[in-house]
């Protein structure tokens, strides 16, 4: 042991031997004391009946706690932008990230800062102005990698790096061309090791962790903690598993790892089975203590664990989950699951549970029958504590930037003046044509505000369209480049069509829509319409999203702004 090391070990009083501590030493983090500056805020130092107790907020087994919170690590910003079509600016994450915070998420994984540099830009946002939340960056287990994870959360207040590496057999077999256990072992250990030097809360993962042979699991999962990882995160990374084969594997590392009580289990599960949620919840049962998941359950292929989903579940459930808590304020889900919505483009299904459309809904006559005489006969949640509900009108043309200001602040939306300056202009645009603006309309104003690329190569000037059961659909479409009209003229199968090749004129760019979809974000005639579509050119996907009282012109905006997406 080093001279560094020695200096950050303080001798106590063994108070937690029980929990796996056989050493008369507690090895401390930098900073010389648990709750030290660079350290994790959820680990606590209590002092208790004269002794000191050092211990992991949640798997501490030295006594029996009154509440067994389960750390709640939001992946959206990286794993939930891996969605394709999801791909989210700077500026839109760091609303989420707001919203998040807002919500009581713990840990914020805000990006992989090595894979692009605007991924990296991406984080460093979040890093310097989240607070409250420990804010995470991935790294492979590549010095380079942890450096630039590190120089993006280095300015976070929480801040955390999460370093993994693949170990199952066929990872090792393909991925790594054959490498042998002990290379993998070794580099997992040089990377812990390297990346605790720069700051003191590490999470690792064993990537493919479902898939690794348990006495390999168990021995990297050790030495990565003797290496200095707080944090060791358990994946399903392919949704492999089932509930049963998970909850015994975190049961295992629980029996066959003897450092284990000095690190959180967390664990990380795809839903490729649809069983994301239940893997991660008999996880919890078996000992793990943080769940990595993602708003409206996003992510790669077909996605990952559902935050409101498995929060909801263990809070619904107190007779099965005792005693286990989280810090979500469960009001916010449904505000948080709408923005990341129409921030990433992707629609929430209407059956979806806590957060769908028809999540509260009743069709059928003997289900009204009994909600009516009581309402547990059909609903084993109230609306209201996951941010159903609540006053729908509340502006019109006569309200003033003040009232305006005011009423996305209690909306949850954080503008600076230039923002709220091109929001209130939409909002008297959208007044003069509405008799009633509802909290709806004005969350879409704002978010196609949030949605506006810090570059624009094209711009809607005007466009006119005429159509008719009589006539051949043709479009006149007028945008702006570098400061000039460009004018561009077709016919279509009908007036969306005609100006969407009217676009492609002008662009010389030939996409076409692999998805389209049309919906009424608020109530009456005079409803303000939302158009989503995707759009493919050259083998590449991406969204558009667009908003007016017109749907032809909400789907021109729709087709511009993924030009533009796909262009820059």
């Amino acid at each position: 042991m080093d001279e560094r090391s020695v200096k950050r070990r303080k001798k106590i009083k063994p108070a937690c031997r029980q929990a796996g501590n056989k050493d008369k030493s507690v090895e401390l983090p930098k900073g010389g004391y648990v709750g030290a500056k660079n350290f994790s805020p959820l680990h606590k130092r209590f002092h208790r009946e004269k002794k000191i107790f050092i211990f992991n907020l949640l798997s501490w087994s030295g006594a029996t706690m009154k509440k067994d919170k389960v750390i709640i690590f939001d992946t959206t910003l990286r794993d939930g932008e891996q969605c394709p079509g999801a791909s989210l600016n700077n500026k839109k994450k760091l609303e989420i990230a707001y919203q998040l915070e807002s919500l009581g998420v713990n840990v914020i994984e805000a990006g992989f800062p090595i894979s692009s540099p605007d991924d990296f830009q991406g984080v460093v946002q979040v890093a310097k102005h989240i607070k409250k939340s420990i804010v995470c960056a991935l790294a492979r287990s590549i010095t380079t990698d942890i450096d630039s994870a590190y120089e993006a959360v280095k300015k976070a207040k929480h801040p955390r790096i999460h370093v993994f590496i693949a170990t199952s057999k066929i990872h090792r077999k393909y991925k790594f061309k054959g490498k042998a256990k002990e290379e993998i072992l070794e580099t997992a250990v040089n990377a812990v090791k390297y990346a605790r030097n720069l700051t003191g809360d590490i999470e690792f993962s064993p990537e493919d962790a479902s898939r690794t042979e348990p006495d390999f699991l168990y021995k990297i999962v050790e030495e990565a903690i003797k290496a200095g990882a707080t944090t060791i995160n358990i994946p399903d990374t392919v949704g492999y598993s089932e509930p049963a084969e998970f909850g015994a594997l975190i049961k295992g590392i629980m029996n066959n790892v003897p450092n284990i009580g000095k690190g959180i289990i967390s664990i990380h599960c795809h839903n490729d089975l649809g069983l994301a949620v239940g893997n991660s919840l008999s996880a919890i049962a078996n000992g793990a203590r943080q769940v990595e998941c993602t708003i409206n359950g996003i992510g790669e292929r077909a996605g990952n664990a559902a935050l409101e989903e498995i929060v909801m579940a263990i809070q619904t459930r107190k007779d099965i989950f005792k005693g286990i808590s989280s810090d979500i304020r469960t009001k916010e889900l449904y505000k948080t699951s709408k923005l990341v919505s129409n921030l990433t483009g992707l629609y929430v299904q209407r059956n979806k549970a806590i957060i769908g459309q028809n999540a509260f809904s009743h069709e059928s006559g003997i289900h009204q029958d009994g909600m009516l005489k009581h309402q547990s006969t059909y609903e084993i949640m109230k609306p209201e504590d996951v941010g159903f509900g609540g006053t729908n009108l509340v502006l019109g043309k006569h309200s003033g930037r003040h009232a305006l200001k005011a009423r996305f602040k209690k909306l949850g939306y954080v503008l600076d003046d230039k923002e709220l300056d091109n929001a209130f202009k939409k909002f008297k645009s959208l007044a003069d044509k509405k008799k009633e603006v509802f909290d709806v309309d004005l969350a879409t104003i704002v978010e196609d505000e949030l949605s506006t690329e810090k570059k624009e190569t094209y711009k809607l000037f005007s466009f006119e369209a005429n159509s008719g059961n009589k006539i051949s659909p043709k479009a006149k479409v007028i945008l702006i480049k570098d400061g000039k009209n460009i004018t561009g003229v077709s016919k279509g199968d009908g007036p969306v069509d005609a100006c969407c090749k009217a676009i492609d004129n002008i662009t010389k760019i030939k996409g076409k829509l692999s998805d389209y979809r049309l919906s009424s974000v608020s109530r009456g005639k005079d409803a303000l319409g939302e158009v989503t579509l995707r759009y493919t050119a050259k083998d590449r996907d991406v969204t558009g999203r667009g908003t007016s009282t017109d749907i032809i012109e909400a789907s021109v905006k729709a087709y511009l702004d993924a030009v533009n997406r796909w262009i820059n």
